[in-house]
């Protein structure tokens, strides 16, 4: 187990560099000078490469790449060019919100998922395994903006249930929580119908098997069976899916930040690419990249506790 885990680490740091610097690299190549963005077009020369000299925009994009690792390493991602702050303050203030809108919207759609998909395995070609299959599929074809809208609209601006703009009031638990609701069921609604479609699956391949029949033939109750034996195995495909989703809730995260006006590192990145403010959109992108190699690779140790097959074959 612990030469697994020490492989998925090493692995998870060469996709990080690789990610890291194939966006540094497309970062820089998107159109725009960020120094006439920051000073003007009526700056002067001497001003213009002074603050390409303060921003290393002078150098070679290969030596600029080297630096960023080298400073990433001691703890610095650069400073902002506006405000004189340091980019890891600036992202750690806005991670917090970005973290609880992904857990939250996992969480509740993962529960929500896994047990319509247990319910409809476990009721095959029933009714009720019928309309859930059909409220399923609806759930995964309306994107999350779609939702974000029509969620800001219907439940925020005519019923006035819940508040529209903002995460809360700092230090107010309730208030916050209740600022969470929408943003939450926006980026998480997709995943219930995803996920239980795969549970479904996974419980039905499960429950053919042999040791199900062995334990049925000993006269076990069926709903020890189903909870017991069957979805502990049908539940290993969907920790991989939670895993990889990260990456997927986090692209949710910036429609739905935008469109609630909640802080967050999707509104952050946006607001940074709009001012050219490089060193905020990379220290902002480096965190994004580490949540998603994070929560791939916690997955798959997930898998290799439930499962030791899957340790052994790799």
């Amino acid at each position: 187990m612990l030469s697994y885990i020490l492989r998925r680490l090493g692995l998870a740091m060469v996709i990080t560099v690789l990610a890291v610097t194939l966006l540094f690299l497309i970062i820089h190549m998107i159109p725009g000078d960020p120094v006439s963005t920051m000073l003007g077009p009526r700056a002067s020369p001497e001003l213009r490469a002074a603050l390409e000299e303060r921003m290393g925009l002078n150098r070679p994009l290969f030596v600029q790449i080297g630096l960023f690792f080298f400073n990433m390493l001691n703890g610095d991602l650069g400073t902002d060019v506006f405000s004189n702050r340091q980019v890891t303050d600036i992202v750690l203030g806005q991670l917090p919100y970005t973290l609880t809108l992904i857990l939250s919207s996992i969480t509740w759609s993962a529960t929500l998922g896994i047990t319509l998909g247990c319910y409809s395995a476990a009721n095959r070609n029933s009714l009720a395994d019928r309309l859930t299959g059909i409220l399923s599929v609806s759930m995964i074809a309306v994107p999350a903006f779609v939702v974000s809208l029509y969620s800001l609209l219907i439940f925020a601006v005519n019923l006035k249930w819940f508040p529209a703009i903002g995460a809360g009031e700092p230090g107010n638990f309730s208030d916050q929580l209740w600022h969470l609701v929408l943003p939450s069921l926006a980026i998480g609604l997709s995943w219930v119908g995803y996920i239980a479609r795969l549970v479904r699956a996974s419980m039905l391949e499960i429950m053919g098997e042999g040791h199900v029949r062995t334990a049925r033939s000993f006269g076990l109750p069926e709903r020890w069976i189903t909870y017991s034996y069957a979805l502990r195995l049908a539940i290993l495909p969907t920790v991989t899916v939670i895993g990889v989703g990260m990456g997927f809730l986090l692209s949710a995260a910036v429609f739905t930040e935008i469109v609630f006006s909640r802080p967050g590192l999707g509104k952050l990145v946006i607001d940074s690419i709009t001012t050219r403010n490089y060193p905020v959109v990379m220290g902002a992108v480096l965190f994004s990249t580490l949540i998603f190699v994070a929560s791939t690779t916690l997955a798959d140790i997930v898998n290799a506790v439930l499962d030791p097959r899957v340790r052994s074959s790799k």
